[in-house]
């Protein structure tokens, strides 16, 4: 079995970092490429309609501009990623959505991704995204709790 690429999706989470680890891991060990991204869940029609375009433009703005310096603090704080090679993207949209529209696209043949573990009335209103994922992605996903 080859492993060419590898996409690591992260939320910034403990559990995040860690799977980070397994991600990084798995590239060194198939010297394969390592893709990681953030997505930011767009919420552009629950607001459309209540919020005029030019504060909608500037409020979007903002958060991505928001989220690509979360992006790359993260990475900084990671040590496991000093002296590797990687690329980053943000995505946009619903997170399980664009995980597995990612992993279609680029070909990937695996996806590490974190999973809290939630249960009981937390996942009933949170959902996994992780499970969404696993049930839906076009390679292996392996899950770290």
């Amino acid at each position: 079995m080859l492993i060419k690429k590898i996409l690591f999706p992260t939320d910034f989470s403990e559990v995040s970092r860690r799977a980070l680890e397994y991600a990084v891991y798995l590239k060194t060990t198939f010297e394969a490429e390592l893709e990681i991204a953030h997505v930011i869940f767009d919420e552009t029609y629950l607001v459309t309609s209540y919020v005029p375009q030019g504060t909608l433009q500037g409020f979007f703005g903002e958060l991505e501009s928001g989220a690509q310096q979360h992006l790359d603090n993260f990475l900084k704080e990671c040590d496991v990623l000093k002296g590797l090679k990687y690329t980053t993207k943000l995505l946009k949209g619903s997170p399980y959505a664009e995980i597995i529209r990612w992993a279609k696209e680029t070909e990937a043949d695996l996806i590490v991704i974190g999973t809290h573990g939630r249960t009981g009335l937390d996942h009933v209103l949170f959902g996994s995204t992780a499970e969404k994922v696993i049930g839906r992605a076009s390679c292996p996903v392996l899950t770290i709790k």
